[in-house]
């Protein structure tokens, strides 16, 4: 009696591990979150440009929302700062590039804009694509920055709530499903060393599609 009983409870035990597993990977899969790589910072003729790569991920929930007419709103913010071991640090330039992802029921696709350029796709997938790939953004204009001195660059995603209408905001703002935004990506850059790189030949590629100067 005793040996059936403790068999029985440890099937229980089993079945519940397994379930409980099951549980973590479904919500493990639908998790949203971006991720911020190579970015970089390039030199042309009025100064200085972002370039970076994004890992974007988004959930069942905001694939939906999406599809059913919601505008997203992806903002990649910039930031460049200086150390100062006598004061607080200096905040050089601090800059936001908004892109909208949006689906039209009419039309069948999906478009990404960024002020007054868009650009429209057929699938979900493509319009991700193009907007996980920032080329050329200016961040620095000609002589923000001096040569020979380091600075702190830095550089994030993340989903902006608060451009969305206000039905859903309150909605978002409490379901974690909704909370997507990258780390910050942050490098050390001095001035002479892009330049060198400049002069040296090396380029990024320049994608046709909206994107902020």
């Amino acid at each position: 009696m005793t040996d059936s009983f403790m068999l029985c409870c440890r099937n229980l035990f089993s079945c519940f591990f397994v379930g409980l597993l099951l549980l973590l990977a479904s919500l493990g899969a639908q998790a949203a979150d971006i991720t911020v790589r190579n970015p970089t910072l390039s030199q042309g003729d009025d100064g200085y440009t972002l370039s970076a790569d994004f890992n974007i991920n988004l959930n069942a929930r905001l694939e939906e929302a999406i599809a059913r007419g919601v505008t997203l709103y992806f903002v990649v913010d910039f930031e460049l700062t200086r150390s100062r071991w006598y004061w607080l640090d200096e905040q050089v330039v601090s800059r936001s590039q908004t892109y909208q992802l949006s689906y039209h029921a009419l039309t069948r696709q999906y478009r990404l804009s960024s002020g007054a350029l868009h650009q429209s796709f057929t699938s979900l997938d493509d319009a991700q694509r193009i907007l996980s790939r920032l080329r050329h953004w200016q961040v620095l204009d000609k002589g923000a920055v001096k040569a020979d001195q380091s600075y702190l660059a830095a550089v994030r995603m993340r989903l902006d709530l608060t451009q969305m209408p206000k039905t859903f905001q309150v909605n978002a703002l409490a379901n974690r499903d909704w909370n997507l935004s990258s780390e910050w990506a942050r490098w050390l850059f001095t001035p002479a060393e892009s330049a060198s790189s400049a002069a040296a030949g090396i380029s990024t590629l320049t994608v046709a599609t909206a994107e902020g100067k």
